[in-house]
């Protein structure tokens, strides 16, 4: 029985986290397809919409990279059971995100807009790649895996989890962080940028390039030589600009 709730768990998480998705394509680009986009909301001032989306942004931060430390992981499955561990981390990051849509206060003002219909159509087609970038790179590396669905799948089945070793494939042959690529191309791409879309996309990317250098350490310790040699000659998220010293791709220790 308890194998069985397991799995009932986890695929509720990995619903909620298919929701929260979807609903980002909409939210940040502000489409009519869902309720409340990124420009929509109560009116408030400009302090109070910087503090409190901001304040929001970080909260998505923090639990998306303390819960993905190994540290962490080592407290937090004393607590937790282990098959459902990936399932409890993606259940609190999709109802986060579902707290920022909720709760974001718009900042309509415009930044820039592009008038010209083959300049939108452009920036149109890299909003959807973006995303097709950041689901493509989930699949590379494991998408059930990721959003903790074959956990707990394996654990119905009594199967043992084994953990794919690390290699490079398809997107990571350019890039380390193809996923983490995709979000920054979406989040920029942007034929009308309001200041609140803008303040988005800022922050997130700082995070991004923060969380990059907290995983990479993680990945350097547990992958070993493999993964520095991979670091060395392969670039962080800019194909072509050659490889670095101290950064690498989302793989397992991803949040």
């Amino acid at each position: 029985m308890s194998r069985l709730v397991f799995f009932a768990y986890g695929l509720a998480a990995y619903l909620l986290f298919v929701a929260a998705f979807l609903y980002a394509i909409g939210f940040v680009a502000d489409l009519p397809l869902v309720p409340k986009g990124i420009d929509d909301g109560p009116a408030t001032t400009l302090g109070q919409a910087v503090t409190i989306n901001t304040l929001l942004l970080l909260l998505f931060a923090v639990q998306h990279n303390v819960m993905a430390r190994p540290w962490f992981k080592e407290w937090w499955t004393r607590l937790v059971p282990p098959p459902i561990e990936r399932s409890t981390y993606v259940a609190l990051a999709s109802l986060i995100l579902m707290l920022l849509y909720w709760q974001w206060r718009p900042i309509p003002d415009r930044v820039w807009q592009v008038d010209n219909s083959w300049g939108r159509g452009v920036l149109w087609a890299l909003y959807a790649a973006g995303w097709g970038i950041v689901l493509a790179s989930s699949f590379v590396i494991d998408h059930f895996e990721l959003f903790g669905l074959k956990q707990v799948w394996r654990h119905l089945r009594d199967q043992p989890l084994v953990t794919a070793p690390f290699s490079e494939r398809l997107l990571y042959r350019w890039v380390r962080h193809p996923l983490m690529l995709g979000f920054i191309i979406a989040f920029w791409s942007a034929p009308t940028m309001s200041m609140g879309r803008l303040l988005f996309a800022a922050v997130t990317t700082i995070w991004i390039l923060i969380a990059i250098q907290i995983e990479e350490r993680d990945l350097a310790h547990f992958l070993g030589a493999p993964y520095r040699e991979y670091r060395a000659r392969t670039p962080m998220l800019v194909p072509l600009l050659g490889g670095g010293k101290a950064r690498s791709n989302e793989h397992r220790a991803d949040g």
